[in-house]
């Protein structure tokens, strides 16, 4: 029998963990990018989106007379916390299977906010805590998966709105997940307790910031905070509609682009498409799921994605966000039997006929020795766990 990787992983996490702490710490005195700005928007100039992190950030800057960028760095580092024990958790009963271990490792997976920094404690780092928990509550029984939809998918979008993107992938564990006989009858009225969360979505895109509003809240983060509104915080002022987005977008694209993120996507989600190709649903019972064998399936509930990709030219972070959602709902799915993984196929796959000392050659170089840019210009990156070890030896020890 193969063994768990429950004290590989704790190490792997407790080391990402220990970095974040120091390189957060940096962002913080030099503050420059939206690792702060995004948790600076807030509620003093009126209701917006983004706006709750730092409406709460406020409260208690203001509750213990401490300076914001401090509660926010303590903040920051309590939500990657939380999120790195729900992943241990989540994963830690696992087998050492070789594709597990290579999705899990994946360089667009853990890794990669701390390889990258520009995205370490950006606002997804909530969804991926919040959809952990879900799948958690989904286990329950239907009323807590309702009392889920009512408070966790709204909190979602005031926190992080492009979360609506990624709503079929919490429809879909709800879906598999729900225990009635007569589920397409209860379809609609199902459906229902999305509605508060589409509709706060919906009012932040035809309510948003006024000028003045937008000015108001600047001043009470200059005057009151010594903080200026800059950046992401900044760019609430932007009123370009999504096409004018996605037309702003469209001098970046080229064939390059393309190929690159084509290849990306490929290789950084091929160890977690392979496993979804090897399974299939055990239950059936709802109707529009006949139609799809489950990688199919996979890539429909993510269609609405493209959209984001359409109109944010933060490609790396949108292929590290869908990734994360797409294992969470893959392993819920296989954590609580509803799908079948076919290992005897599996076992026949190249991969784990290699010998032991080839395949951590290839795990090495797969998980470690490369990872997107955040941007579309931005080219792949090189060796980030040597960068992310480099830089630290460089600050803190030289």
């Amino acid at each position: 029998m193969k063994k768990k990787f429950k004290n590989d992983l704790i190490l792997y996490l407790s080391f990402l963990f220990f970095i974040s702490i120091f390189v957060l710490y940096t962002k913080h005195n030099v503050g420059n990018d939206s690792t702060i700005s995004e948790w600076l928007i807030n509620y003093s100039g009126g209701f917006t989106k983004r706006g709750i992190i730092g409406e709460i950030s406020i409260f208690f800057s203001r509750l213990f007379d401490q300076n914001l960028r401090d509660v926010i760095y303590i903040f920051q580092l309590f939500i990657i916390a939380v999120y790195y024990i729900l992943v241990y958790f989540y994963f830690k009963n696992l087998y050492s299977e070789r594709y597990f271990l290579l999705s899990i490792f994946s360089p667009i997976f853990l890794i990669y906010p701390v390889a990258e920094t520009e995205v370490l404690a950006r606002k997804e780092v909530f969804i991926f805590a919040l959809f952990l928990l879900h799948t958690l509550i989904s286990s329950l029984n239907n009323n807590f998966i309702r009392l889920s939809k009512l408070v966790i998918l709204p909190l979602s979008v005031l926190i992080w709105e492009p979360v609506v993107f990624f709503l079929p992938l919490w429809i879909f564990i709800d879906f598999v997940n729900f225990k009635t006989k007569n589920y397409e009858k209860n379809f609609f009225s199902e459906i229902f307790f999305y509605f508060p969360a589409i509709l706060i979505a919906f009012i932040f895109i035809i309510n948003p910031l006024t000028p003045e509003e937008h000015s108001q809240m600047a001043q009470v983060l200059s005057k009151e905070f010594n903080e200026v509104c800059y950046m992401s915080c900044a760019l609430l002022n932007d009123k370009s509609t999504i096409y004018q987005q996605f037309e702003a977008n469209f001098g970046k694209y080229s064939l390059e682009v393309f190929i690159r993120y084509f290849l990306i996507i490929l290789i950084g989600f091929g160890p977690l498409f392979i496993l979804i190709y090897y399974s299939k649903l055990k239950s059936k019972k709802i109707i529009f799921l006949k139609k799809f064998n489950l990688l199919s399936l996979f890539l429909f509930l993510l269609s609405p994605v493209l959209l984001l990709f359409a109109m944010g030219y933060d490609w790396g972070r949108w292929v590290n966000i869908s990734y994360v959602m797409t294992l969470i709902t893959f392993f819920y799915l296989y954590k609580n039997n509803f799908i079948i993984l076919d290992t005897k196929q599996l076992n026949l796959n190249r991969l784990n006929l290699l010998k032991p000392k080839y395949f951590i050659y290839i795990f090495i170089i797969y998980a470690f020795t490369w990872n997107p840019k955040t941007v579309i210009t931005g080219d792949v990156a090189s060796f980030p766990l040597y960068r992310i070890i480099y830089k630290f030896i460089k600050i803190y020890l030289l």
